[in-house]
């Protein structure tokens, strides 16, 4: 029997729906979802195997000018999904005015075959929709253009039909049972990060990171402690809300979302500290994760 194996790079602009797209195919929550924009920070790989096939799928940062060195070290993820991809899968959405121009240019120039996605197609019309189609296609003359709505699962039966078929013949990369490359520790932070973007405003949520500082695993309960990280005096009293109300709620959601992934009790202290330059400090930037 033929094995078939690859990395099947996920990237495009930021709030496109690549996280979304990412969870959809891989069956599981790995990749945080918010309304906002650079939600993700980081490069995350969900593992899909069938009895002939391992897809490693893996969800990059949305790409965009750096303003900070967090971002250049973001953006450095997106290099890394360019280097080792088997196939790419390019994600636009139906109402995206413009597109990088360096990206579509390495997409033309790769040998590697490309998937472009018009996402969120539930949106909008057939005319519309067409209209994007024979854009694409026109943009990416070598690429596979599949409309698909990743919230509703609509078409992504076709999305995994063409990346089989498209997927080269290997001997699986990962033990069949592993779903991710992350540690429980990676996603215990990031969800508490996600609830930080749906519970703030303005630049809170792109001025914050969470760090685990601490997990216990006991026999019917995880102690957990983190930090998360702001760079003002202000966004630290935002972050903790009048009388703590605010880090209560915040806590409390991250801790029910937590219980569910890990399938036990779990105990949930958060502290917030300030770190006015954290997003410019590489020292600070490595601890958190991002490559320097």
């Amino acid at each position: 029997m033929v094995h078939k194996a690859g990395f099947v790079n996920i990237i495009g602009s930021p709030n496109v729906g690549k996280s979304t797209l990412m969870n959809a195919l891989v069956g599981k929550k790995l990749s945080t979802i918010t309304p906002k924009a650079q939600t993700t920070r980081h490069r995350i790989m969900g593992i899909v195997s069938g009895d002939d096939f391992q897809i490693i799928y893996s969800d990059t940062p949305g790409i965009l000018k750096p303003h900070y060195k967090l971002h250049e070290s973001m953006m450095k993820f997106v290099d890394s999904a360019f280097l080792d991809a088997d196939i790419f899968i390019y994600i636009t959405d139906i109402n995206e005015k413009s597109n990088d121009k360096e990206t579509i240019d390495k997409l033309n120039q790769t040998k590697k075959p490309v998937i472009l996605l018009i996402n969120k197609i539930d949106l909008s019309d057939q005319k519309t929709v067409e209209k994007k189609i024979s854009f694409w296609q026109k943009t990416l003359p070598d690429a596979e253009v599949i409309p698909i709505s990743a919230l509703l699962s609509f078409n992504l039966d076709k999305v995994l039909d063409t990346i089989l078929e498209k997927l080269p013949e290997s001997p699986p990369y990962y033990p069949k049972d592993e779903l991710t490359d992350k540690t429980m520790r990676f996603f215990v932070s990031e969800i508490i990060r996600e609830k930080i973007f749906n519970n703030y405003n303005q630049e809170i949520p792109y001025s914050s990171e969470v760090i685990v500082d601490e997990y216990k695993e006991q026999t019917n309960i995880i102690h957990i402690k983190a930090f998360i990280f702001v760079t003002r005096e202000s966004q630290k009293a935002i972050i903790l809300g009048h009388q703590g109300k605010a880090i209560k709620k915040t806590g409390t959601e991250a801790r029910q979302d937590i219980e569910e992934l890990v399938g036990k009790k779990v105990y949930l202290e958060l502290t917030v500290k300030v770190n006015k330059d954290w997003r410019n400090d590489p020292q600070q930037l490595k601890r958190f994760g991002y490559e320097q």
